[in-house]
């Protein structure tokens, strides 16, 4: 997901400007003439990846046209600290009513893309010749799903199914629940998934080599191998053998991912990409003043 749809970045702007602003900024209203105009820059207090420089330049539009938004940088650059991102210029009510609600989405998106070029760069050391693609997950804030993995993309990172509705993955809890139901559930269940969705990739949960055997003789194309060593995962690869796509996943770290990535799987999950990583620091400063009168 390289791109947002402007539909998106509207409407997610609007609920984010709604929730701030409210009724009006009182503040702003109260202490700035209607009339002041400024010009503001919106810096990076550390070296980043760039992400959300389109919902930056939407709340400040949706705000007050009149503002115009230049930037200086493209979406995805990786930047050094002090790096001016864009430059403001128009209304100082808008601009600082703006500020903060901008602020927010630029810190978190490329927080999430900083992390995400990290894990790419890790992997890349690895001893294969084919370097597997680190996955996004679920692990998403609500509602701000489609926006967090838009930046695992433009940090490099590959996203993988958006939600429940786009493939087929049975999980440990699914697995639970079919062992029950007899030793041909689980060929069933992928027999009836693939009926019913014929172009969904059918993944299936391993915690253990057993289970890896379960998933290829129901047909899996894709199995996630859940908490192995790396010495696990070699076997786990080496018994699958490219009848299936084969995915590392839990718990994966920026001081383990090397070695999980020499292991020879296809794809590395890291749900630690959008449910910890850090806003990076960005501030908005106001550079200069027009004098009215």
């Amino acid at each position: 997901m390289n791109t947002l749809p402007q539909e998106t970045i509207h409407n997610l702007v609007s609920a984010a400007l709604a929730e701030d602003i409210g009724a009006g900024d009182i503040t702003t209203d109260a202490a700035i003439p209607a009339d002041q105009r400024a010009e503001a820059s919106i810096i990076a207090k550390e070296a980043c990846v760039v992400a959300g420089l389109p919902l930056v330049e939407a709340v400040f539009t949706q705000i007050d046209r009149g503002i115009a938004v230049k930037l200086l940088v493209d979406e995805g650059d990786v930047v050094k600290e002090g790096t001016r991102v864009c430059v403001l210029k128009g209304p100082a009510r808008g601009i600082l009513t703006g500020e903060r609600t901008a602020l927010n989405f630029l810190q978190r998106l490329s927080g999430i893309a900083t992390l995400t070029h990290q894990f790419v760069a890790k992997v890349a050391q690895a001893s294969t010749r084919v370097k597997p693609k680190i996955l996004d997950t679920r692990k998403t804030t609500p509602t701000l799903r489609i926006l967090e993995k838009y930046a695992v993309a433009v940090g490099g990172g590959t996203n993988h199914r958006m939600g429940l509705f786009d493939a087929v993955m049975i999980k440990d809890n699914h697995r639970v629940v079919l062992a029950r139901l007899g030793l041909k559930a689980l060929g069933d269940a992928v027999a009836l998934a693939r009926k019913k969705h014929p172009n969904a990739p059918i993944i299936i949960e391993a915690d253990n080599v057993e289970q890896v055997e379960e998933a290829l003789a129901a047909g899996a194309n894709h199995i996630l191998l859940d908490n192995m060593t790396p010495d696990e995962l070699r076997e786990a690869v080496a018994l699958i053998g490219g009848r299936a796509k084969t995915e590392a996943s839990g718990g994966v770290r920026l001081d383990t991912v090397t070695a999980i990535a020499s292991t020879g799987v296809d794809y590395i999950s890291v749900g630690a990409l959008t449910h910890s990583a850090r806003a990076v620091d960005f501030s908005l400063e106001i550079r200069d003043v027009e004098m009215n009168g």
